[in-house]
């Protein structure tokens, strides 16, 4: 049994989550904002890691054969999913692939849809290659979520190229049903929009909900998509900057290749490659036991907020991360969450429809959730 219970001291080591921003402001603040855990990865990735340093040449590596197996293998038996080596398209992490693509498949000035609210950097990458942003808002219905398809087909015109798909969907925590990926991809097809997939958080699903790869959905959906992955939300391996791109067209892949060949960007991290078929080949069973940990501090968040708060949430049906609806206050929480000792994610970072909620990462120890839960409850019970 995998001890998820365990305190990691984080503090000192350069971590984005505990020593960056509000945490030089603020002395013994929670980070529970930014999405890394605060577990260690599994003992074979890190035993894998220890392996190749012992080595202490770390001159330049090519990725073998090995490393593309435990892919296949994995998202075969994780996601009864049939990838093929020649799909797979190794990227240092998920907002590069998305920036890739942008740049191989649309032109400055093109449209590019994206569904908020919804992760920050969606935003940032269209805007900082030239691209204009074309919102599709979700539909929210207390506390859960849909894609407003109506409104999708009114907004897209001859200049809107691309949607960039967040599935699992960060930060509202929906896992998108076949049906509805069905639809989405059909509007996106007739209209000539290529689909770029961030399914990063793909491994964090709760049973009974179940992951369905955007092109899985349907083989109409291979010719018009990209799907972006990367072992690093399930693992906790975000630091090794290592991700993979499945792209079944080999027109689209010849020009996603291309950009990353431009800019010299198609040699992975060797720590990374080690770690990733590690954590594909053998971390099951961890994951498992992991989302038993992040579902149970699920329910403990929901029912405690429920029980002595007026704050709306649903546990989430996949990510590790809790999208708490603070609107019945009337006020702005988020200076008070930060004075009272707890760090989380402003709501209208992910757009303004998220403007009233704040986002919690779930992934760390039961005392800290904890103790975070009662921050949150006493600095509501201030406002009375």
């Amino acid at each position: 049994m995998i001890d998820f219970d365990k305190i990691i001291e984080r503090r000192g080591t350069n971590s984005y989550k505990w020593d960056y921003g509000y945490n030089e402001l603020y002395d013994n603040l929670l980070p529970l904002w930014i999405a890394d855990m605060d577990f260690e990865a599994p003992k074979e990735v890190i035993d894998a890691i220890k392996a190749r340093a012992k080595h202490g040449i770390y001159g330049y590596t090519f990725r073998p054969e090995g490393y593309y197996k435990s892919i296949i293998k994995w998202f075969d038996e994780i996601h009864n999913v049939k990838i093929k080596k020649d799909w797979i398209v190794p990227i240092p992490g998920v907002v590069p692939g998305i920036a890739f693509a942008i740049q191989a498949l649309t032109n400055p000035g093109d449209k590019i849809i994206i569904q908020p609210p919804v992760y920050r950097p969606f935003y940032e990458v269209i805007n900082n290659l030239g691209r204009r942003i074309s919102l599709n808002p979700l539909i929210e219905n207390n506390g859960y979520y849909k894609m407003d398809f109506e409104n999708l087909e009114k907004i897209i015109d001859n200049r809107t190229t691309m949607l960039i798909l967040c599935s699992p969907h960060n930060p509202v925590g929906r896992v998108w049903k076949k049906t509805e990926l069905e639809k989405l991809g059909e509007i996106c097809l007739k209209h000539n929009i290529t689909v770029i997939s961030d399914e990063i958080h793909a491994d964090i699903v709760y049973s009974p909900n179940k992951h369905n790869m955007f092109f899985s959905v349907s083989d109409k959906f291979l010719d018009n998509s990209i799907v972006l992955t990367a072992p690093n939300k399930t693992f906790n391996i975000a630091g090794l900057q290592t991700g993979n791109a499945f792209i079944p067209n080999k027109f689209i892949r010849r020009k996603f290749e291309a950009v990353i060949n431009s800019q010299h960007l198609n040699l992975t991290n060797i720590f990374g490659i080690v770690a990733t078929e590690a954590a594909y080949t053998y971390g099951k069973s961890w994951l498992i036991q992991l989302k038993k940990y992040l579902y149970d501090n699920a329910v403990y968040v929901k029912k405690t907020l429920e029980k002595n708060t007026n704050v709306i949430t649903l546990i989430p049906e996949g990510t590790f991360l809790m999208w708490l609806d603070f609107r019945k206050y009337n006020t702005d929480i988020h200076e008070k969450l930060l004075k009272n000792g707890l760090w989380l994610n402003q709501g209208k970072e992910f757009g303004k429809e998220g403007d009233g909620f704040e986002r919690m990462n779930i992934a760390t120890s039961r005392k800290i959730i904890e103790k975070a839960v009662k921050i949150i409850i006493s600095s509501l019970n201030d406002l009375e």
